[in-house]
């Protein structure tokens, strides 16, 4: 088991999905969790359940993030959202504000972070990115821009932060069961002119070996193991959690 006994974490995105749980497997395993999202509520909500703090905060504000100084041993940069349109009628301020969200504000807040870890000599910084971070889907050009783009500044962050205890890497879900994967299957229904009953079989797990949503508690517990000791010789990798998908 890993022990993260006396060290903090912050967790974008944390109010629910992949974030809440992150949280709770974090705070199970003896870190103390600042909670941060968009959502005041759901995030004071899970920030209670864990023993920790909430932090209400708008990552597409980057503006505000510049000056940022963060004192945090662990860094889970989850927070996204997703937005299924054709490249023609995506909107543009649509793809600005993903890019903003999921690669500028992971940017900035490991900016922020890094000064303290390599004063104390070690960090971990995990990225949540995707499947979509290794392959392309039609429809998703924000998203997969944004993570590919995040792919990136992890392996630079790991170049960068290896000679001071820090460590950066990915986690490359599939398809979770979360409520950003929920939102988005009446918008794939319309686009594959389908039934939304058929979106899951035909396009969710079409790609997938195991045809199942990937459940948030099993990301969470691959979040913990980067954050603890055993990892520290793991940085610069993308960890696939995708069933299968990207091995075709």
């Amino acid at each position: 088991m890993t022990d993260l006994t006396g060290r903090s974490a912050l967790v974008t995105g944390g109010a629910s999905g992949i974030g809440a749980a992150c949280a709770s497997a974090l705070a199970a395993a003896g870190a103390r969790v600042t909670v941060a999202d968009l959502d005041a509520d759901g995030a004071q909500r899970v920030a209670a359940t864990v023993g920790g703090e909430a932090w209400h905060v708008d990552l597409s504000d980057t503006g505000a993030l510049a000056d940022l100084r963060l004192d945090v041993d662990i860094l889970v940069n989850n927070a996204g959202i997703q937005h299924v349109r054709p490249i023609e009628e995506f909107e543009p301020e649509r793809f600005s504000f993903m890019l903003r969200l999921m690669l500028e504000a992971p940017f900035l807040l490991i900016r922020a972070a890094l000064p303290a870890m390599y004063e104390r000599g070690f960090g971990r910084i995990i990225n949540m990115s995707s499947v979509h971070g290794l392959v392309a889907s039609p429809y998703k050009s924000a998203y997969v821009a944004a993570k590919h783009g995040l792919e990136g500044l992890s392996k630079a962050t790991a170049l960068e932060g290896g000679a001071h205890g820090v460590t950066s890497n990915c986690i490359n879900p599939g398809y979770v069961r979360s409520p950003l994967v929920e939102t988005q299957i009446a918008d794939q229904a319309k686009l594959h002119g389908i039934s939304e009953d058929e979106v899951l079989s035909q396009v969710l797990l079409a790609e997938a070996a195991v045809k199942r949503l990937i459940e948030p508690s099993e990301v969470a517990s691959l979040a913990v193991w980067l954050a603890g000791s055993d990892a520290g010789m793991v940085s610069g990798a993308s960890y696939s959690m995708d069933g299968g998908w990207s091995a075709r």
